[in-house]
């Protein structure tokens, strides 16, 4: 075999072994994510105010990269992104019964294409 084919063969192994293992096998301290986020998750937990009016909006998981929840379970919220113009493509999403007390928060840093579950 040669080197592009391996890998190839090695891309979609990884690949395959990200998707099987699901959202929340990745994860990141709280205090290792960028100050703006640790922000966002204290303005979550204090119920706001947030500074975007799409924060705490109903986030519909349609990439099913987090557990498979009912509609309205999972709320995000943007992150600043310094020198952006718009939102940028930073957010926190989270998931509870309660707004201010999720049960599992995820940070994205790239709109939605992968997520990380945010340890305390």
């Amino acid at each position: 075999m040669g080197r592009p084919l391996r890998e190839l063969g090695l891309a979609i192994v990884l690949a395959v072994s990200v998707t099987a293992s699901g959202a929340g096998s990745s994860s990141v301290a709280l205090a290792d994510l960028p100050r703006e986020a640790i922000v966002t998750h204290e303005l979550i937990h204090a119920g706001g105010p947030f500074p975007y009016a799409k924060d705490g909006g109903v986030f519909g998981n349609r990439e099913r990269l987090l557990p498979g929840k009912r509609r309205g379970w999972y709320r995000e919220y943007t992150v600043r992104t310094p020198g952006a113009r718009d939102r940028g493509a930073r957010r926190i999403v989270c998931g509870g019964v309660e707004v201010r007390s999720p049960e599992n928060c995820y940070y994205t840093e790239d709109h939605y294409s992968s997520f990380r579950r945010i340890e305390k």
